[in-house]
């Protein structure tokens, strides 16, 4: 056998293996699991994750999770837990303690001061037998037959499962409080989903003096000149009482010059649009770009809930803003 096939056999039996594992997880979905998430759902303080080692690193992403999915939850460290930082658990808050031989001896240290301030336990092991399960209000087991390691030494399926279980516990918490893609925003306001999700055209959006406007009787040219100040690729056209009543953009100015009108003695009015695409300010600036990209324009004015003119934002606008 190549090395490029000894690869791909091991990968094949890696993922093969941690598959089994974690199909194996939906037998053991019990009691024990309602219990965990009725626990979580009612803590009054924040779920404190823990473990050691690899197990302390799913115990990180399990917290992240959690704290990401509307469940306010931290992760610490069992080593310095016990030297000052289980200052950081309240009364009210509620562990989940990870370890697949259920015997950690920095994870034993905390128990019976976690068991003397009567702060519940959680534990997601490999052995339900093990001090660290029995000492647990719930007792989540996270076993494997066989990790994915061929020498059977490094955590590899076992840390798979205790993951996979940690995000079944978070999704099911989600459900459980109605909790949507906003309240998923407001938690990532940095992220693309975030600028989605709460960005709105009022935040990016031009207004005041810059939204390019001509009155309804202006010459195409001094329309033209309003364009190129402004540099929207448009301008507004405005009533005698200052109310929006067309567009006039560069498609417009492009079939004027096809149909012979002299740009001096032209009145905008009479090659002006009067259907033109808009957008409420209170809108997701998502909605503009999609509104954009549907209907292939590159701008679009933005009103009030009253429909009076407010604003324009441009595409370029939403790119910038990372929206796009």
């Amino acid at each position: 056998m190549n090395p490029t096939s000894q690869f791909l056999a091991s990968a094949r039996r890696t993922i093969e293996i941690e598959f089994r594992e974690v199909k194996s997880l939906l037998g053991r979905l019990d009691g024990e699991f309602e219990r965990a998430c009725h626990l979580l759902l009612n803590c009054r303080g924040r779920v404190v994750v823990t473990g050691m080692g690899k197990s302390g690193h799913i115990a990180r992403k399990i917290a992240a999770t959690l704290a990401s999915t509307g469940t306010p939850a931290m992760f610490i460290h069992p080593g310095e837990a016990s030297h000052g930082d289980l200052g950081m658990i309240t009364d009210s808050d509620l562990v989940i303690a990870l370890s697949n031989s259920g015997t950690t001896d920095e994870l034993m240290t905390l128990l019976p001061v976690l068991k003397r301030r009567a702060i519940p336990l959680v534990s997601m092991t490999g052995n339900p037998a093990s001090p660290l399960a029995k000492a647990a209000e719930v007792r989540l087991d996270v076993g494997v037959s066989e990790e994915a390691c061929p020498l059977g030494l490094a955590p590899t399926s076992s840390t798979t499962v205790a993951l996979v279980l940690g995000d079944a516990l978070a999704m099911a918490l989600l459900e459980a409080r109605g909790f949507t893609s906003e309240d998923f925003a407001v938690s990532h306001p940095g992220g693309r989903l975030g600028r989605r999700l709460l960005l709105k055209v009022s935040d990016i959006m031009h207004s005041g003096e810059n939204i390019p406007r001509v009155p309804v009787h202006t010459a195409l040219s001094d329309a033209l000149l309003e364009i190129t100040r402004k540099g929207f690729g448009l301008t507004t056209v405005s009533d005698e009482q200052g109310q929006l009543c067309g567009v006039f953009s560069d498609g417009d100015l492009r079939r004027a010059i096809d149909s012979g009108k002299d740009i001096k003695s032209t009145r905008i009015e009479t090659v002006m649009s009067r259907n033109y695409k808009h957008i409420t300010e209170n809108a997701l600036a998502a909605e503009a770009a999609k509104l954009m990209q549907d209907n292939g324009v590159y701008a679009l004015l933005v009103k009030d809930e009253q429909g009076q003119l407010t604003g324009i934002v441009k595409m370029h606008d939403l790119l910038q803003a990372n929206v796009v």
